[in-house]
């Protein structure tokens, strides 16, 4: 049988749209050989899958900073030398040789780079240490304070690893993994306004699947929501929510799997999800970091809104964000575990 000029052209024409359709997603695929953990009793599932190579490549992301060598205590507290220290908000009760190598580990671990607005000049009038004219001091003065609040009163999550501006920051003045609330993508208007409920497959935050692209305004922005897809009742009203809250819980689970570099096995038992009694250990470490992370959106950086400038805020003009990607990074354990914070206990103390 003869195909015409037509039917030969059309065909090759879906051969082409299947093919860049294809390619977009092959670039998404893992090859083999994979590494395989077994974390729970044969039979169920409960497996730990690592790529090999994608893990080598992120251990080239996390090398870490030699930590300054510590410094004997001068006997003077910065609040008591007004002479030479004014302004000073936060880290007052360090010893003032403290706070100098606080302050140099703070320049390398957030703007290291060469130029008139790099190092100690990213935050401070260097004429003038103690103006806060510049908006990124107010908001240090603030990170401190933030910092300390994760190291003291969050170890519920942080254990005693802790963090320093170094987890989340890697030597950059703005974090790599910050997030804004997201408006949607554009669409048409009337009758094509609304997708009667179906999520567009196209932001990183829940692993480009196709669920809702903005889990963590409502789960991550402020404290209180419960996170609870499995009905605690026997009719489904028992979870307060809909088939749209559940989708927004699967989303906020595959950004916390692509965050941390693990499957849902690291938490849950796969025979019984939602059974806590069931689940691994790390479930309730992860629950906490889901307080903490609200705790901080809400009241840290929650509390900079009128102190980043319009160009430093998002679509809606809210600050940004943090998540579970911006300390971890890919990895289980920020930095591998490798605790930074024990080599400067200046940022474990509660705030005065």
């Amino acid at each position: 049988m003869k195909l015409s000029a037509t039917t030969l052209t059309a065909s090759l024409l879906v051969t082409v749209i299947a093919v860049l359709l294809i390619i977009p997603m092959m670039l998404q695929w893992e090859r083999p050989p994979m590494d395989s953990t077994q974390w729970g009793s044969r039979g169920l599932g409960m497996e730990h899958i690592v790529n090999p190579r994608l893990a080598e490549k992120l251990k080239e992301k996390n090398v870490l900073p030699t930590p300054d060598d510590p410094v004997p205590n001068d006997g003077k507290l910065v609040k008591d030398d007004h002479e030479n220290y004014k302004n000073v908000q936060v880290l007052g009760d360090l010893d003032t040789a403290q706070f100098n190598r606080l302050m140099g580990a703070i320049t390398l671990w957030v703007a290291p780079q060469d130029g008139d607005n790099a190092g100690c000049a990213y935050c401070h009038n260097t004429d003038n240490m103690a103006s806060d004219e510049k908006y990124t001091k107010v908001v240090a003065r603030r990170m401190l304070q933030m910092t300390r609040t994760i190291n003291s009163t969050y170890k519920t999550h942080v254990a005693e690893t802790g963090v320093t501006c170094y987890t989340c920051h890697r030597g950059m003045p703005v974090p790599a993994n910050i997030w804004f609330t997201n408006p949607g993508p554009k669409q048409a208007g009337g009758f094509a306004a609304s997708r009667q409920g179906q999520n567009v497959a196209h932001e990183p935050i829940p692993a480009f699947a196709a669920l809702p692209y903005d889990p963590l305004t409502p789960l991550l922005s402020k404290p209180g929501e419960n996170i609870r897809i499995v009905a605690t009742t026997a009719l489904p009203e028992g979870t307060g929510g809909d088939v749209r809250k559940t989708e927004t819980t699967y989303a906020l689970m595959m950004h916390m799997s692509t965050a941390l570099g693990v499957n849902c096995t690291f938490c849950h038992n796969t025979r019984a999800f939602s059974n806590w009694q069931q689940s691994r250990p790390q479930r309730v470490t992860a629950w906490h970091g889901i307080q903490m992370v609200r705790d901080l959106n809400a009241n840290y950086l929650g509390s900079l809104a009128n102190v980043f400038p319009p160009n430093r805020k998002g679509p809606d003009g809210d600050v940004a964000k943090l998540d579970c990607a911006t300390c971890h990074q890919g990895v289980n354990k920020p930095l591998y575990g490798f605790s930074m914070a024990k080599s400067y206990p200046e940022l474990s103390v509660p705030n005065p």
